[in-house]
């Protein structure tokens, strides 16, 4: 298989852990959908990453899509998501907040980097910004009430999207959300990126390596 993207995204990123705890091998080809656009779309015309291409060519897109294929390949010897009703709702109430607070720190990282300063819409930022803290803020309830395991064997994939968004938001947005008013999501995000499937993937412009 091969993971076309780059790790500066946080869904290519979070993808690219997940592979390496499911214990699936990959290539990883950091391919950028705005500085390669053209090799990009010779791989994937629609140039959305992350991409992975499938050992028979298939290729698929979507983070959440890849991970649920990816489960099925890795089978039940190690598994993203609990089984247990309850478990899942709270894991799929993590996850879907910490994708949120994705979403829309990337469309603050798009206004502000992208678009020309006199074009920038400013209450349109407020709102973005407004839904940004709110993802933060519920999701910090949510994990100081119950947080996930970030032990290697354990962590899953709402404790992997939790991380994974609150390090994007704090690397590419610093002072937008206060670690201060947030310390269970910080202490969280410290623990996981301790863990050798996320050095193996830091955040940035480089390739996945194996984990240490």
């Amino acid at each position: 298989m091969q993971l076309i993207g780059m790790l500066d995204s946080p869904y290519v990123r979070r993808v690219a852990i997940a592979l390496q705890l499911l214990g699936l091998r990959f290539e990883h080809n950091p391919l950028s959908v705005f500085r390669t656009f053209d090799q990009f779309s010779a791989i994937n015309p629609v140039v959305k990453a992350p991409t992975l291409v499938c050992d028979d060519g298939t290729v698929l897109m979507d983070s959440t899509l890849i991970l649920e294929y990816a489960q099925a390949l890795a089978g039940p010897r190690r598994r993203l998501l609990p089984d247990a009703v309850p478990e899942l709702q709270h894991a799929l109430r993590l996850e879907g907040l910490a994708l949120a607070a994705c979403e829309k720190s990337v469309q603050i990282v798009y206004e502000q980097q992208l678009r020309p300063t006199e074009k920038q819409h400013a209450p349109w930022i407020d709102r973005v910004t407004a839904q940004t803290l709110a993802a933060y803020g519920a999701l910090e309830q949510e994990v100081a009430r119950r947080a996930p395991s970030t032990a290697q064997n354990a962590i899953d994939r709402a404790g992997v999207a939790a991380a994974v968004a609150w390090h994007f938001t704090q690397a590419l947005l610093p002072g937008l959300v206060d670690p201060q008013r947030h310390p269970a999501l910080a202490a969280l995000s410290a623990r996981a990126e301790a863990l050798p499937e996320f050095q193996a993937a830091p955040h940035g412009d480089g390739t996945c390596r194996a984990p240490a």
